[in-house]
């Protein structure tokens, strides 16, 4: 069953072997960006949440870090 780890810890994740990672933001707010105005967090997240279904419905072989500000992948 694929799944996907969000976390602003990538680095811990690819070394415990996670496949799927979507890099999150700060430490105290990985699933958000409270530096920023409702409207911009709101979108962020919105982003958050669409590029982890996009993880979802990749087909990986090793641990691979999705992140929300790139669209690129990032394999360490």
């Amino acid at each position: 069953m694929p799944t996907v780890l969000a976390t602003c810890l990538y680095t811990v994740a690819t070394r415990v072997g996670a496949n799927r990672i979507v890099r999150g933001g700060r430490f105290h707010h990985p699933f958000g960006k409270p530096e920023l105005p409702a409207a911009e967090e709101y979108a962020w997240r919105r982003k958050f949440v669409d590029r982890i279904v996009t993880a979802l419905c990749t087909p990986v072989q090793q641990p691979t870090v999705f992140d929300v500000e790139e669209e690129t992948l990032v394999t360490p």
